[in-house]
C-alpha cells in the first residue's frame, strides 16, 4: 500500500507542475494563432464550457470538498489499480483549483476551431480525461466479484 500511495503523490505532484508550467508560459505572454488553432489565455471561471460559472467562490470549494470525496474513496476502496490514474486526476484537479485561488479563474489557453468550435482548455483538463477513461476502463475490464447464491 506504501508503494502505491507513493506513486499516487509522486504522480500527482508530476502533474500539478508540469500543468503549472504550461500554465506559466502562457501568463508570462507567450501566443500563437493558426487557421485550426490558437494558443492564447483565457480564466475560465467555470468549469467545462464555463458551467458552474454562476458559483462563482463557491466553485472552489465544491470542487476541493469533491476531491477530498474522490481521495477518501480511493484510500476506503483499496483498488490499487486506481492509484495511478486518481493521481492523475487529483494532480491536475488540484492544479486548476490552485488557478482558482491564484488567478481568480482556471487558466486554460488550447482553443481548436477547425471545423467546429471547441471549449477552450489546458493541459490538466486533458489529464483529467485521461484519468476518466482511464478508471472506466479499470471499472469496466476488471473481472466482477460476485458471490454465487
Amino acid at each position: 500500500m506504501a508503494k502505491k500511495v507513493a506513486l499516487f503523490i509522486a504522480v500527482a505532484i508530476v502533474i500539478f507542475v508540469l500543468d503549472q508550467l504550461i500554465k506559466g508560459i502562457f501568463i508570462d505572454g507567450y501566443r500563437f494563432s493558426s487557421q485550426c488553432l490558437d494558443l492564447t489565455l483565457v480564466y475560465n471561471k467555470g468549469v467545462a464550457f464555463s458551467m458552474f460559472e454562476f458559483l462563482d467562490e463557491w466553485l472552489k470549494y465544491i470542487q476541493i470538498i469533491l476531491l477530498m470525496g474522490l481521495f477518501g474513496y480511493l484510500i476506503y476502496s483499496k483498488e490499487y489499480e486506481l492509484f495511478l490514474p486518481f493521481g492523475i486526476l487529483f494532480g491536475s484537479a488540484a492544479s486548476n483549483i490552485y488557478d482558482r485561488f491564484i488567478h481568480g479563474g482556471v487558466v486554460d489557453m488550447v482553443h481548436w476551431h477547425c471545423g467546429f468550435e471547441f471549449a477552450i482548455f489546458n493541459f490538466a483538463d486533458v489529464m483529467i480525461d485521461v484519468a476518466v477513461v482511464w478508471i472506466v476502463a479499470i471499472s469496466w475490464l476488471s473481472p466482477k466479484k460476485c458471490k454465487a447464491n
